[in-house]
C-alpha cells in the first residue's frame, strides 16, 4: 500500500514530444493535423502519465499535453473571445508582452472544454488525478478585453465558466482540481479586491478536492530576470496566504525550491494543503534525491505531514523531456527519503 503521506504531485505540464510540437517552447504550433494530431495527443498523454507512474508521482496529471499553453487551452473553446483579432499586451504587469485574444462579447461555453481529455486520462491510469485549469485572474490578465472593460467584471465571468467546467470534470472521475493563478503573485491589490471571491467561485459546490498554484513563472528569461529584481526574500505569498486561508480552496501550490521565499510564510496557510515546490524548473540542473529531501524537511517545520505534498515548483513544459525525467525520478525519490525517516 502506498503511504497515506507525502503524497508527490506536479505543478501541471511536462514537455511535449518532439514529433507533437516544438521542444523547449511556450505556444508551440501543433507538427501534426487532423486526426494524426488526435491521435498524437493521446499518445503524448499516455506517455506522461508513464513517466509519472514511473517516477512514484501520487497524483499525476496529462502532463497538459492536449494544449498549445496553459490559458489558451480553455478559453480556445469560449464564445465570445475572437482568435482571429489577435492583439499584443503585456502580460504580468508588462513583464513580458504577447498576441492573445479578444474578448469581443459575453462568454460562454461551446460544451464541454476538457471531458473528453479528462475521460481519456481517467482511463488509462489508476493513480490520483489532478486537472489544471487557468485560474481567473491569470485568464483576464493573458486575454483583451473589447466587451467587459472591467477586469473584476471578466474575471467572475471567466469564474462561473471555470466551474461549470470543473463540476463536470469532477463528475469524471478527476480526484484534484487545480487552478493556476501566477497572477496573484503581480497583482496584490486584485487579488484582495477581486481575485479571492473569483476564485471561490470557481471552486464553488466542487465534490473533489482543490487547489490554487501560486508561482514565480516559468522557467523562462523574462521570469528569472524579473526574480532578480525582487531582492534577498520574495514575501508576496505573505499578503496572499491569509486570504487563501479565509478562502475556500482547498490547498496551495508554491514556489520553494531555489527561491528566496521565507519557508515559515507556509505557515500562513493554517488548514490548508501546501503543495511544496522542491523542484526548480528553471535550471536543467536535476536535483538530488536528498536535495529534495531537504526542501520537504524545511516545510515540515510549519505544515503536517498529512497536509504537505512535494511538488514542482511549476510546469515543465520549456525543459527538455529527458531533463524533466530526471526531475520527477529526483521527486519521488526524495519523498521517499523522508517517507522512511517518518516511519521509524
Amino acid at each position: 500500500m502506498r503511504p497515506h503521506m507525502l503524497k508527490t504531485t506536479i505543478a501541471g505540464s511536462l514537455p511535449k514530444p518532439a514529433w507533437l510540437a516544438k521542444p523547449e517552447s511556450l505556444w508551440a504550433p501543433w507538427l501534426l493535423d487532423g486526426s494524426a494530431l488526435h491521435q498524437g495527443k493521446q499518445d503524448a498523454v499516455v506517455l506522461a502519465l508513464r513517466d509519472q507512474e514511473d517516477a512514484g508521482i501520487d497524483i499525476v496529471t496529462d502532463g497538459e499535453q492536449t494544449r498549445r499553453h496553459f490559458v489558451w487551452g480553455f478559453v480556445e473553446q469560449i464564445d465570445g473571445i475572437d482568435f482571429s483579432r489577435m492583439v499584443t499586451i503585456g502580460i504580468r504587469a508588462d513583464r513580458y508582452r504577447a498576441d492573445v485574444p479578444t474578448v469581443v462579447g459575453p462568454l460562454s461555453r461551446r460544451g464541454t472544454i476538457h471531458g473528453d481529455e479528462a475521460r481519456f486520462a481517467r482511463a488509462h491510469t489508476r493513480r490520483s488525478l489532478k486537472w489544471t485549469m487557468p485560474g481567473p485572474m491569470t485568464v483576464v490578465d493573458t486575454i483583451y478585453d473589447a466587451h467587459y472593460r472591467s477586469r473584476e467584471r471578466l474575471g467572475l465571468e471567466v469564474a462561473r465558466l471555470l466551474n461549470e467546467e470543473a463540476r463536470e470534470l469532477a463528475a469524471l472521475g478527476v480526484d484534484v482540481i487545480q487552478f493556476d493563478e501566477p497572477a496573484f503573485n503581480v497583482y496584490m491589490d486584485e487579488v484582495r479586491d477581486w481575485g479571492i471571491a473569483a476564485l471561490d467561485r470557481a471552486v464553488e459546490g466542487l465534490s473533489c478536492r482543490t487547489a490554487v498554484h501560486i508561482c514565480y513563472g516559468y522557467g523562462i528569461k523574462a521570469n528569472i530576470d524579473w526574480k532578480n529584481t525582487l531582492g534577498g526574500e520574495w514575501r508576496q505569498y505573505e499578503q496572499t496566504f491569509p486570504q487563501l486561508a479565509r478562502s475556500r480552496i482547498g490547498g496551495v501550490s508554491i514556489e520553494c525550491a531555489n527561491s528566496r521565499v521565507p519557508m515559515s510564510l507556509i505557515g500562513l496557510l493554517d488548514g490548508k494543503d501546501v503543495l511544496v515546490g522542491a523542484i526548480d524548473v528553471a535550471t536543467s540542473e536535476v536535483e538530488t534525491p536528498a536535495q529534495v529531501a531537504a526542501v520537504i524537511r524545511a516545510a515540515l517545520d510549519h505544515v503536517t505531514p498529512e497536509r504537505l505534498y512535494p511538488c514542482t515548483n511549476c510546469g515543465m513544459v520549456p525543459l527538455p523531456r529527458v531533463v524533466a525525467r530526471a526531475k520527477l525520478q529526483a521527486l519521488g525519490a526524495g519523498a521517499e527519503l523522508v517517507r522512511r525517516d517518518l516511519s521509524r
